[in-house]
């Protein structure tokens, strides 16, 4: 079932087109990786889709029984106020605060899934603890669980591993894994090629002139993902191995 799809898209940035004439589809369960050098619009686009910055032609369809304040979103940058000691419990709360109109309060049930989503992610034991304590890893997986408050079924993801160590990014990474598990759809902007092909069901590629969108071995056996894989310092054994599905660990790839 297609949970997302765009057509057509272009989008400028600063009076300058930095998306052009894009078309891709998401299905349910999908794991979509968009990745691309810096300055090729993976993040304007991110948003784009989004509704958070305006597209000149083109069309963004989501699945119909799917609301706009129902999918969870992780900016590159948290929004929480530094200077605001909100407990990792009232910020997972929080993430379904569209849902709520004029009032402030939670239900019972809200509260039941707040609990049941931080014991899944393995921070219920923190649950007290002020967000701005926590360990950048640890801040990830609280940020994960507001936004799958907001939607247990879509999430979209800015580079949500940027500044954290190699430990808590293949951590972060196996968990997004595990969600997948439940059906969840994930789209998520990289700058990490060799996590992406690891990791990703399908890959948006957006370069300076062009993109490709196909599934990551379609990628992968590519002209145009080859040459890019290659630059990027990929070996020949990881394009055969993941081509064929065979597992690698993250730690395995070249850096």
């Amino acid at each position: 079932m297609s949970v997302l799809k765009c057509q057509n898209v272009t989008v400028k940035y600063e009076n300058q087109v930095v998306i052009s004439d894009v078309s891709f589809e998401v299905n349910q369960g999908d794991y979509l990786c968009i990745v691309g050098d810096n300055g090729t619009g993976k993040t304007t686009l991110l948003k784009a889709v989004l509704g958070l910055k305006r597209i000149q032609s083109g069309s963004v369809q989501f699945d119909p029984s799917l609301c706009r304040n129902e999918i969870g979103y992780i900016s590159q940058q948290n929004n929480i106020n530094r200077d605001f000691p909100a407990s990792v419990y009232e910020v997972v709360l929080s993430g379904c605060l569209n849902k709520h109109g004029l009032s402030p309060l939670y239900s019972h049930a809200e509260k039941n899934s707040a609990e049941e989503i931080m014991k899944k992610l393995g921070i219920d034991e923190i649950r007290m603890k002020s967000f701005q304590d926590l360990s950048g890893g640890q801040q990830r997986r609280v940020l994960l669980a507001r936004a799958m408050m907001a939607s247990s079924k879509v999430l979209f993801l800015d580079e949500p591993v940027a500044a954290l160590d190699p430990i808590a990014t293949a951590d972060f990474y196996d968990l997004l894994n595990l969600l997948r598990t439940d059906g969840l759809t994930i789209i998520m902007v990289s700058h990490d090629i060799h996590s992406a092909i690891h990791n990703a069901s399908h890959i948006l590629h957006l370069s300076a002139d062009s993109y490709f969108y196909g599934t990551t071995a379609e990628y992968i056996s590519s002209s145009f993902g080859q040459a890019y894989l290659n630059e990027q310092g990929t070996c020949r054994e990881c394009h055969h191995a993941l081509a064929h599905g065979i597992n690698i660990l993250s730690s395995d790839l070249p850096v």
